[in-house]
């Protein structure tokens, strides 16, 4: 980090007596940082299409890092109920955050796996989420947080993801999407990294989920249990937390008894 970036987060972040609270650390801060440029870096496509996703000018915390999406998740979490049903239960948490990942060990998991397909720090299980290791119904919450717009094969993943959680199991799958278009949007012959920013709004994402999104993860056989912002937060002080309120909870369930419509 250069020096003048290094002050802007110091200044932001250990001045006393900030306005705002990261729920990740529990800390007093007086901004959250910007992604990249902020609105500014965001494709005009995606501009145009009013994506929903991270809120770009409100993205990290400058005293842990955590990004407005991992603050939202354990808001969410918190206000389902999920978070105090963690204890005892065995949790799958793919491209974990690091926040979210301490905070979630020391709520007493019975077992906790973090894991990613190409794992940048220790303690972390290179696994595939299209070809998992774990036993069928071997797993009760299972969390992907903006991961699925970079799986090639998403119904292969959501297939195994219904293979490896336990009747009752829970999936959070948290990802990009946008409510305007009717269909998602996939071309394979958009592949160069520019190309992937414009069309997708990432230079690794695969896809750009459109309405369709909870039919789509729907079909591989779980119950969406979706909520809006409103109905799980209705009382949040956005400003105060920094997170984007046209983010919905893409909270599914596998059914006890399986469903006979699943593909």
């Amino acid at each position: 980090m250069n020096p003048l970036k290094l002050l802007r987060f110091a200044l932001a972040g250990y001045l006393p007596f900030g306005p705002r609270l990261c729920v990740a650390c529990n800390s007093r801060i007086w901004r959250y940082m910007p992604y990249r440029n902020g609105i500014a870096s965001v494709p005009e496509l995606m501009r145009a299409l009013d994506i929903v996703g991270s809120d770009v000018e409100h993205f990290e915390c400058p005293r842990c890092g955590a990004h407005d999406r991992e603050r939202h998740l354990i808001l969410y979490l918190k206000a389902s109920g999920l978070w105090d049903d963690v204890h005892g239960k065995r949790v799958v948490h793919f491209a974990p955050e690091r926040r979210l990942s301490r905070h979630l060990q020391s709520l007493g998991p019975a077992d906790y796996v973090a894991c990613d397909l190409f794992p940048q720090s220790t303690g972390v299980q290179t696994i595939d989420i299209t070809r998992m290791s774990f036993a069928d119904e071997s797993v009760d919450i299972l969390i992907a947080n903006h991961v699925l717009e970079h799986v090639d094969d998403d119904r292969k993943a959501l297939s195994e993801i219904v293979r490896v959680l336990r009747p009752g199991g829970h999936a959070i799958l948290q990802t990009p999407y946008c409510a305007g278009l009717h269909s998602t949007w996939r071309d394979p012959g958009i592949t160069a990294a520019d190309a992937r920013l414009a069309a997708y709004g990432q230079e690794d994402h695969v896809r750009l989920y459109g309405r369709d999104i909870v039919e789509r993860f729907a079909a591989s056989g779980l119950n969406p249990d979706v909520s809006t912002h409103d109905e799980l937060l209705p009382e949040l002080d956005i400003d105060l937390h920094g997170v984007n309120t046209s983010e919905p909870f893409f909270h599914f369930v596998k059914p006890r008894v399986p469903r006979q419509d699943a593909c």
